[in-house]
């Protein structure tokens, strides 16, 4: 397996180019743009695993593929002291812990 193919890859419409456009998740500034989903998916592979062997030969770093990270599974948020009040009192007034009522309406939003 290529260190490339474990990238987190996808494809959709671009309106304004009218042809489909391949994305990759861990490098954000890269696309490829083809005619077929599928020539747009292997046309951002192949533009990634160019820019892989460059940094690699560059001694650059090379940006860790999403699906080998390791999470925590905590997360922290700034957020405007007002909506930190609003979710304190939601909270509260649901019985859970800011932490619980602000992971459910997370999920929710998926």
């Amino acid at each position: 397996m290529n260190r490339h193919d474990r990238y987190t890859y996808r494809v959709t419409w671009s309106d304004e180019d009218e042809m489909f456009v391949g994305l990759c998740a861990e490098f954000g500034l890269l696309s490829h743009l083809d005619d077929t989903p599928e020539k747009a998916f292997s046309g951002i592979r192949d533009v990634v695993a160019f820019a892989v062997q460059a940094l690699d030969e560059d001694g650059a770093p090379i940006p860790e593929p999403l699906s080998t990270h390791r999470y925590r599974g905590a997360l922290t948020l700034r957020i405007p002291p007002e909506t930190h009040r609003a979710l304190a009192m939601d909270a509260a007034e649901a019985g859970v812990s800011m932490n619980r009522l602000a992971a459910e309406r997370l999920l929710l939003r998926r």
